[in-house]
């Protein structure tokens, strides 16, 4: 039986690690910025980076790049240059922001957060997929997504899935959902962790520096 999920849909918030609180709700959501000129879609469920102009960004390649991530991108609110009226959107299309007021966007932020994310690829079998956690791996269509629902369209690149330590994400299990049980076809929700965190201390996953550029 096929998957139901067989687009990515990005990265959601499902668990936190650790004894900290488990919300997905808005409050648990860190607000920063987008620049005004920023003409890059950023989707929701998308991975985000910090630039060294104190603004945001989408991440620029399906392997984080050269800064490590910042978290993943739930939303953002700004005031519409056409009706002067405030927009809440699932996603930064690129433009239509009145440039008199900031471009919050709100970010999954905390490097303890577990995320589920739809595998690209069959995983073969559930015991094959046991094998794999706590290999690293990278997404796949990581900038993509939908201009129709604001919704990201990355996934795990399951032929990435290695020990090797510069991949982005971490396989820490799958959710067992019967919608998405089929091992032999694309669409598994697989939980991952970030590999590195721009939020995490010295003592935990490595700390980013961020870029003029950002990547």
């Amino acid at each position: 039986m096929a998957n139901r999920d067989t687009i990515g849909y990005g990265l959601k918030p499902y668990v936190k690690s650790g004894q900290g609180s488990n919300s997905t709700g808005m409050g648990n959501y860190t607000s920063y910025e987008i620049a005004n000129g920023n003409s890059t879609a950023i989707y929701k469920g998308s991975v985000v980076i910090p630039l060294s102009t104190g603004f945001i960004s989408l991440v620029g390649a399906a392997d984080g790049g050269t800064v490590a991530p910042l978290g993943v991108f739930m939303g953002c609110e700004y005031v519409s240059s056409t009706t002067g009226k405030p927009v809440f959107s699932n996603y930064w299309p690129g433009s239509g922001a009145d440039s008199n007021h900031p471009i919050k966007a709100y970010v999954a932020d905390d490097p303890n957060q577990v995320f589920v994310i739809a595998s690209d690829a069959s995983l073969t079998t559930k015991a094959n997929t046991r094998a794999s956690v706590f290999l690293n791996a990278d997404m796949s269509s990581g900038t993509s997504g939908s201009t129709v629902n604001g919704q990201s369209q990355a996934a795990l690149g399951v032929s990435t899935l290695a020990t090797t330590a510069g991949l982005m994400l971490r396989l820490t299990g799958w959710v067992d959902d019967p919608d998405n049980a089929d091992f032999t076809a694309a669409g598994i929700p697989c939980l991952v962790r970030f590999t590195t965190h721009f939020n995490a201390d010295s003592l935990g996953i490595v700390v980013g520096t961020p870029a003029t550029t950002g990547v």
